[in-house]
């Protein structure tokens, strides 16, 4: 059975502990980053843990992600998210992998800054696999040994400038402004027998209590296996760090129809892009500031609850 713990600060001391319904029962030892804290406790430890509890309303949650982890990521890895974006899902042979920087990552209640020169603000719920072991060598994971590689999940909102990502084709920096990367509120961490659900797990985000995405991880067109398997093939990880696992259909960006991605690539790229301007102008989807986010994913059947992120827009001071 599963354990949600979370990472907090009190009186200036970064804490972790298990959450137990709006009560924390706090470790006494602390560990400096995500990957320390999983090589010291077990599941089963931390379930039985005992001692005093804190009101989880005393204190400031943060994320539980530290920032000295790497923050990878997917792209288009969600079937209906791909079709919308113009991609045949059953042709694709391998993932996009990027990242963001591990600076962006912030507390899962932060508000979200939007710089002053961007107007395309969007945003992208996803399911975060938090590593469980160092991996320095390739290394092939089937859906049976995922235990052995991963240790937890989060929620993660992968916030995006589209108008510095795209036009001036600036992927890594449209996506690694500071408080672009929301985690937590809780870290779950799994046991073997929980791995099954991975499959099942439902993703919402709302905007100002509109549903904007929502998706299952049962749609995902690499599932965690492959993606790992994939990943150790080219990239060193170590225990702690976050593998965002892309985001389903409804972003705020619209994407042209392949023909029209055709001819537009024939035009000139000042042209090109102040159509891409035009398009964008016109969806109300972005996000502005005094928006509310709400991201949420929860399994099927509700044993594995990630909580809720809650996120408010302003501009930059």
């Amino acid at each position: 059975m599963s354990v949600n713990v979370v990472h907090f600060e009190q009186e200036n001391r970064a804490r972790w502990g298990v959450l137990r319904g709006r009560s924390i029962v706090p470790l006494e030892k602390t560990w400096k980053s995500t990957g320390d804290f999983i090589r010291d406790n077990s599941v089963s430890s931390l379930r039985v843990l005992q001692g005093p509890a804190i009101d989880l309303d005393s204190v400031h949650l943060l994320s539980p992600v530290t920032r000295n982890q790497q923050f990878l990521c997917q792209g288009a890895n969600y079937r209906q998210h791909m079709i919308e974006s113009g991609m045949d899902p059953d042709v694709k042979s391998f993932n996009m992998f990027f990242t963001k920087a591990s600076s962006c990552i912030v507390a899962a209640d932060s508000d979200v800054v939007r710089p002053s020169h961007v107007r395309f603000l969007d945003y992208e719920v996803e399911l975060g696999i938090v590593l469980r072991c160092d991996v320095t060598a390739p290394r092939k994971v089937t859906t049976r040994e995922l235990h052995e590689v991963i240790a937890g999940i989060v929620i993660v909102d992968d916030i995006s400038a589209r108008d510095v990502q795209i036009p001036q084709m600036q992927f890594y920096k449209g996506k690694s402004y500071r408080t672009f990367g929301p985690v937590g509120p809780v870290l779950c961490l799994l046991e073997p027998d929980d791995f099954a659900k991975l499959h099942d797990l439902r993703l919402t985000l709302k905007v100002n209590g509109e549903v904007r995405q929502q998706d299952s991880t049962a749609n995902l067109v690499y599932g965690p296996a492959e993606t790992l398997t994939e990943l150790f093939g080219m990239h060193d990880v170590f225990a702690g760090d976050l593998v965002a696992t892309g985001t389903p259909a409804g972003c705020a960006l619209s994407v042209p129809s392949p023909l029209k991605q055709r001819l537009a690539a024939l035009l000139p790229e000042p042209r090109k892009w102040r159509l891409f301007s035009e398009i964008q102008q016109k969806r109300k989807q972005y996000l502005k500031p005094g928006d509310a986010i709400e991201a949420r994913i929860v399994s099927g059947d509700g044993t594995i609850d990630l909580g809720v992120q809650r996120n408010r827009v302003r501009a930059a001071a």
